[in-house]
């Protein structure tokens, strides 16, 4: 099970209960049967008039993955591209199919066999960024659906509190002031009830999809560099460096670093290589590497003198 999903849910509930106990002077007045069968149904209908059947019966799937603990472990996938590169730069084609046997991402199975083909570099490439795209077009899709039922609630909502409200004209001068301020809450009950399904259920889960999405895409461009490199024949020590540094430069650009580091990540980002779009990175990737490791065990302001002091150089002989 997922432990933030968790957590949330928990709060949550704790939230509403504390809010609810604590507040009202009964918990039976936030129950509005009606108000809740419009804001329900209404999202419902709204929905399978707006998407496909084929689209809506993913639901229940989608649902699973917001519960189910899925972690992306991106070093299996850089070990196995690691030992496919080994055996495909020694050109042992028999060993690269059975260790590829044992490779459970079906995208990286699917680069791997096409360069057993002998496919073309640029063909691999353009099917593997086609499947990016699709995968990526799929999944936005998917939490866009929920975003859109996020639109949905509050406007059926509002519907349920604007027909109590035509209820409550019907009791005025002809009832109490206890039975008009019953109707009274229970018509304005139903909007709290859109608002809670948008901004506590639908909402979360949207973004719960769109990160998932992110994260996945960064796994795929992180293989689809790996077989580029494998096109190549790059030696596994290459393969293995690159793609460790690609994953730490996305660590470094989707969290922050505390202060103490920043001259650190600073440094080794200015001296890490770069990578192309097909994989190869430049020549001076190895002094680069270096460079970096320098720069790492230095303090921050040491780390500028020493680039100051390279810039010079350079400057010099030129």
């Amino acid at each position: 099970m997922n432990s933030s999903t968790l957590i949330g849910i928990g709060v949550a509930l704790a939230m509403l209960a504390a809010a609810i106990f604590g507040s009202a002077p009964s918990a039976v007045a936030f129950i509005n049967l009606p108000g809740l069968g419009i804001v329900l149904g209404g999202t419902i209908a709204a929905l399978f008039i707006g998407y496909p059947i084929s689209e809506i019966r993913r639901i229940p799937q989608l649902l699973r993955t917001v519960f189910r603990n899925e972690n992306v472990d991106s070093q299996r996938d850089i070990d196995e591209l690691v030992t496919l590169a080994h055996s495909w730069a020694g050109a042992d084609v028999h060993n690269v199919e059975r260790e590829l046997q044992k490779v459970s991402n079906p995208f990286l199975r699917t680069g791997v066999q096409l360069i057993i083909d002998n496919t073309p570099e640029e063909q691999i490439v353009e099917l593997l960024q086609w499947r990016i795209a699709r995968m990526r077009a799929r999944e936005q899709a998917e939490a866009q659906m929920f975003r859109t039922m996020a639109s949905f609630a509050p406007a059926f909502g509002m519907l349920a509190t604007l027909i109590g409200l035509v209820n409550l004209m019907t009791v005025l001068g002809s009832q109490g002031m206890d039975v008009i301020g019953k109707q009274m809450g229970i018509a304005l009950i139903a909007t709290f009830y859109g608002i809670l399904l948008a901004n506590l259920v639908c909402k979360p889960i949207a973004i719960k999809l769109e990160r998932r999405t992110e994260q996945r895409l960064i796994l795929m461009n992180m293989v689809l560099q790996g077989i580029s490199m494998m096109c190549e024949r790059r030696g596994p020590a290459m393969v293995r460096e690159t793609l460790n540094s690609f994953m730490q430069h996305v660590e470094d650009e989707i969290r922050e670093q505390p202060a103490s580091r920043a001259g650190k990540n600073a440094a080794g980002a200015r001296a890490a290589p770069s990578v192309s779009a097909t994989g190869t990175a430049p020549r001076g990737a190895a002094s680069s590497a270096g460079a970096a490791r320098t720069g790492a065990a230095m303090p921050a302001s040491a780390a500028a003198t020493f680039d100051a002091a390279l810039r010079n150089r350079a400057s010099s002989r030129s």
